[in-house]
């Protein structure tokens, strides 16, 4: 890939390993008993025998051609591995054994994983498509031997594919990508995971044309971007802002240009911690439940010493940092600054922030205290927003979150209890993106 490939794999393995191996990382406790969260296609009729997840997903994409586009696709899982662990019992015979310890080290019988990622392309869009593209894996063991035992290692063989199909809609092309497991039904929930592709995603590369957001797609695309249906994944771009070259077909949910934190010290996996807390939680682990981590997992093994290594400056830079991925177009100046030097969470930072005289730009037109606004209310999930559509409003204030968002404080007009409620504050509150600014003279309220 020609493309900023080395920030997409970041974002990727972020996703690929998410959910493998939670706090306290030890085999043995419940967290970890039944793993691989997200991006799990298992083999055929194992969701239906309740034993393994669905076998496919899908995701559909949206081009905007430039000269002869042609597409690279990279598909990326986590094939499972044995490890099971046999101590020495002289004469050249072992014997399974549930944990095998040698000097320092220690070693438990565990499901590792192994990255697998298999490239397709370049494919003309034009001539190429639809195909359908092989995914094979091949089985295997490897034996590993060790003071007073070995450890052995075993894969089972992996059969899945990728179909790609291509269609013109609205002047742009929709490709549509699915990734389907095609192992053989499995007998119980250990061959069902044994033969399924885990942490599941694909990357793809446009070359001569580019990918349209479908989080934010240009108002032309609008009803091509409203058709395009995803089973199990959802498709951001992952480049910088502004490169519409690639795409990350994650089986989490993400926005557009998502980055790794530059405070981040390395990967955690537990998706329901804050890296702040969970560091904090094992700096304080046992010895013993450090050793148990580290017999568990390599992985873990890192966790547990980038921890107890980590710097007190390091430590630092997990607290009180605040990344707004969407950055805030303030040209006009309408956001106000905090003070060089204040954190966000400083009471000084209050003096930044004024809601009764602060402002928002709608459509070019500023929006403060006094504007009238006609109401659409669009991406909140209260039922009781939609009785106030298209009424008319007047703002009372402008308010702004840490994350940068905005939100615009209101009373009906036709509200016979407007004054009261302005008066102790009992607001509506809406998006900019939810408002439409009406000049004085507009009164009219549509039914």
């Amino acid at each position: 890939m020609t493309a900023d490939w080395g920030r997409a794999r970041a974002i990727a393995d972020a996703v690929l390993y998410e959910g493998y191996l939670l706090y306290p990382y030890r085999a043995n406790s419940s967290k970890n008993q039944s793993r691989w969260q997200f991006g799990v296609l298992g083999p055929d009729g194992a969701a239906d025998a309740g034993i393994g997840e669905d076998h496919s997903l899908s995701a559909q994409v949206i081009v905007a051609p430039r000269g002869n586009p042609t597409l690279s696709v990279v598909v990326r899982f986590l094939q499972l591995q044995h490890r099971g662990v046999e101590k020495d019992a002289g004469g050249g015979r072992f014997e399974p054994a549930e944990e095998l310890t040698s000097g320092s080290q220690s070693w438990v019988r565990w499901d590792e994983a192994v990255e697998r990622e298999i490239s397709f392309g370049p494919i003309d869009i034009e001539s190429d498509l639809p195909q359908t593209l092989p995914i094979e894996i091949d089985a295997g063991t490897d034996i590993e031997t060790v003071d007073g035992g070995r450890l052995v290692r075993t894969r089972r063989a992996l059969h899945a594919e990728l179909e790609i199909t291509a269609d013109r809609d609205d002047g742009y092309v929709r490709l549509t990508t699915t990734v389907r497991n095609r192992a053989m039904p499995a007998e119980d929930k250990d061959e069902a995971i044994a033969l399924s592709l885990i942490g599941t995603h694909l990357v793809a590369e446009i070359a001569d044309g580019d990918f349209v957001s479908l989080l934010e797609p240009p108002a032309s695309a609008d009803n091509a971007v409203a058709r395009c249906r995803h089973h199990r994944c959802f498709p951001v771009l992952a480049g910088p802002s502004g490169d519409h070259a690639l795409m990350l077909v994650s089986p989490i949910i993400l926005y557009d240009h998502p980055e790794i934190a530059e405070q981040s010290e390395g990967a955690l996996y537990d998706s329901t911690e804050i890296d702040e807390i969970l560091t904090l939680r094992i700096m304080t682990m046992t010895d013993e439940e450090k050793a148990a981590a580290r017999a568990t997992d390599p992985l873990a093994a890192q966790i547990i010493d980038r921890c107890d290594s980590m710097s007190p400056e390091a430590m630092l830079n997990l607290h009180g940092v605040l990344r707004n991925p969407h950055a805030v177009d303030d040209t006009a100046g309408l956001i106000p600054e905090i003070p060089e030097g204040v954190d966000w969470w400083d009471p000084l930072a209050d003096t930044a922030v004024a809601p009764d005289v602060d402002a928002v730009l709608v459509n070019g037109v500023r929006v403060s205290r006094g504007s009238r606004v006609r109401l659409h209310p669009s991406r909140r999930a209260d039922a009781q927003d939609l009785f106030f559509a298209d009424k008319i409003a007047r703002v009372t204030s402008v308010h702004e979150t840490v994350d940068g968002d905005q939100h615009v404080g209101v009373v009906i007009e036709d509200d016979p209890a407007a004054d009261l409620h302005e008066w102790y504050g009992r607001y509506l509150y809406f998006a900019p993106d939810e408002i439409e600014p009406l000049s004085e003279r507009d009164t009219t309220c549509k039914q």
